[in-house]
């Protein structure tokens, strides 16, 4: 496994980051003993970087990861998150924050966290997040609750705005730098290197549009892209391939990314994400899957407050 630095974290984190939604059922039921197990497993190989949050499956993989992490705290890095607990409900006020630390904490087991960050900040107004949110995050810091701080999101740009205004130590960016979407290195990637923040890389499968699973019915991809998903499975078969595994390791490769993020709970998809890791892939294919994706390349949709799409 590499490892490589969180920023000014000065945490060593895996390139494999266990993203622990898919333990809330997110996705699709799953056995708790199977989520458990893949735990266990990803830990056992080498795999030290978790996030989670109380809003996947309502609190339900905070809990379920909570149980897996029983006598293991020590070998990872876990990152949990606060602000958001619902589709449409955000509460990013100092008091919640401080009651949603306590309960996190309580259904992970343990007496501290290593990051703790802001959940989906462009759902709400700038002021509540620079305000109110993040010094609240930095009394939770101090309080040694939480050792670092950082924000989260989809919008990179207004990520990047609020990291030049705020002291934060890390940011998560979900969906811009996958095979179909490389809008991180705009400006996060830059900044992050300024101001030496810990950069995290979430759904580099673009919730599933680059594997070989049926598509959730609420993605919000429009339906060109969608309709990409068997070409490009049928294109890495022909070099006898996995569609996921070449997109996972085309995106644990960028060196300004400390960790790509990926929702796994069974432990044939653990085994599979850790084999992507020295995947070698032939450079014919991947130009031809920069040649087919490029028309349709960085069509990301919005969410959030129409004035954070920046």
């Amino acid at each position: 496994m590499e490892f490589r630095r969180l920023g000014k974290t000065e945490l060593q984190v895996s390139i494999l980051g266990f993203g622990a939604s898919p333990m809330g059922n997110v996705f699709d039921p799953v056995d708790e003993s199977t989520a458990l197990a893949s735990a266990h497993l990803a830990i056992d190989q080498g795999i030290n970087f978790f996030d989670v949050a109380p809003f996947y499956g309502l609190t339900l993989a905070e809990t379920r990861l909570g149980k897996a992490l029983k006598g293991k705290r020590d070998k990872v890095t876990l990152a949990s998150k606060c602000g958001r607990y619902g589709l449409e409900e955000f509460d990013f006020s100092r008091e919640r924050i401080f009651s949603s630390i306590e309960d996190s904490l309580k259904r992970l087991q343990t007496d501290y966290l290593d990051l703790y960050q802001l959940h989906d900040i462009e759902f709400v107004d700038k002021s509540l997040i620079t305000e109110v949110a993040i010094p609240a995050l930095h009394e939770v810091k101090k309080s040694g609750k939480a050792r670092f701080v950082g924000i989260t999101g989809l919008p990179v740009r207004y990520l990047a705005q609020i990291a030049r205004e705020v002291e934060i130590d890390t940011i998560l960016s979900w969906g811009h730098y996958n095979l179909l979407e490389d809008e991180i290195n705009d400006e996060l990637v830059p900044l992050s290197r300024e101001k030496d923040l810990g950069l995290m890389n979430a759904a580099p499968l673009m919730q599933r549009i680059l594997s070989d699973a049926e598509l959730p019915e609420w993605h919000r991809s429009p339906d060109e892209v969608k309709a990409l998903q068997p070409k490009l499975i049928e294109l890495c078969k022909s070099y006898e391939l996995d569609l996921s595994q070449v997109a996972m390791n085309f995106a644990m490769k960028h060196e300004g990314i400390s960790t790509t993020i990926v929702g796994m709970c069974e432990p044939e998809i653990v085994e599979k994400n850790l084999a992507a890791i020295d995947l070698s892939i032939p450079e014919e294919l991947m130009k031809s899957i920069e040649k087919l994706v490029a028309p349709y390349k960085n069509q990301m949709w919005f969410e959030g407050k129409p004035e954070n799409n920046l």
